[in-house]
């Protein structure tokens, strides 16, 4: 995913689940050796209702100063470091820069969600719309008093799933620790051999991307149940859990697979989201 001209775009508001987001973000364009957007994202058509100049302004001056903190902690981090004040709602915003942006990174919650809601309106809107690779901040991601955990990537042999696996390698070697893949046989088409077909079509994509990533320690696993309980426990010890957008058997239309949603309420730590993308292939 590296070469895309747009680096890594974190979306900020200043709120403790932004922070969460801008710290893997930055962390995440330091070790790839690529600029770090920090974007912050407010919408003068709505204040422009209120009839009233300086409230306008008010609210610009507030963004830029929001704008200023998330840049004052990515630039202590590494050096390549664009502020962004963009007009307009964040999910559009930040989905348009996904288009030339190697990932967007989100928190699960921003400013403004319902207090309780494990996932945000933006998070959940950029995750389905966005193109490319989004990662949602969520859960456990800096190990305390333990080594860090694999990278954990689902796979169902869809186009998705593919696209998911060549990421979740990249970001195992950068990381350098291991990757664990999970098949769930209950993913499989409803047809006599449909778990057996799967099962061999998972150790031979395995098997071509192990050959690739020769560095990557693979930890390969089958589960006969259901995918979300599957990864849910494949994801307790993980540092990132990386699946495509939509599974085989997904209904036409839909931006997100069930599974794909229930991970990104619930998953224990961050998720990274793929699209097939054909700016990629």
């Amino acid at each position: 995913m590296a070469g895309m001209s747009g680096g890594i775009v974190a979306g900020y508001d200043g709120s403790p689940g932004s922070d969460e987001a801008l710290h893997w973000a930055a962390w995440e364009a330091a070790a790839r050796a690529t600029a770090l957007t920090v974007c912050h994202a407010w919408a003068p058509e709505y204040l422009a209702l209120i009839g009233d100049p300086a409230v306008c302004e008010l609210a610009r001056k507030h963004g830029n100063e929001v704008l200023a903190r998330g840049v004052r902690y990515a630039t202590s981090v590494l050096d390549d470091v664009r502020p962004v004040l963009a007009d307009g709602p964040p999910a559009p915003v930040l989905c348009e820069r996904s288009r030339t942006a190697e990932m967007v990174v989100v928190g699960a919650r921003g400013h403004g969600g319902l207090t309780g809601a494990p996932l945000g309106s933006v998070s959940w809107q950029v995750a389905g719309h966005a193109q490319g690779c989004v990662v949602v901040v969520r859960g456990q991601w800096l190990p305390v008093n333990r080594s860090p955990g694999p990278v954990t990537v689902g796979v169902d042999g869809s186009p998705a799933s593919r696209a998911a696996l060549t990421v979740a390698f990249g970001e195992a070697s950068l990381r350098a620790v291991p990757l664990v893949a999970v098949c769930a046989l209950a993913d499989s088409p409803g047809r006599l051999g449909g778990a057996r077909q799967m099962e061999e079509d998972f150790s031979h994509l395995m098997t071509i991307h192990e050959k690739e990533y020769s560095e990557v320690t693979v930890m390969r696993q089958v589960a006969v149940g259901s995918p979300r309980s599957a990864l849910l426990t494949a994801a307790a010890e993980a540092q990132l859990l990386v699946l495509g957008s939509r599974g085989l058997g997904g209904l036409a239309g839909m931006h997100l697979g069930s599974v794909v949603a229930a991970m990104l309420h619930h998953s224990p730590c961050p998720v990274a989201v793929v699209h097939p993308d054909a700016r990629r292939s």
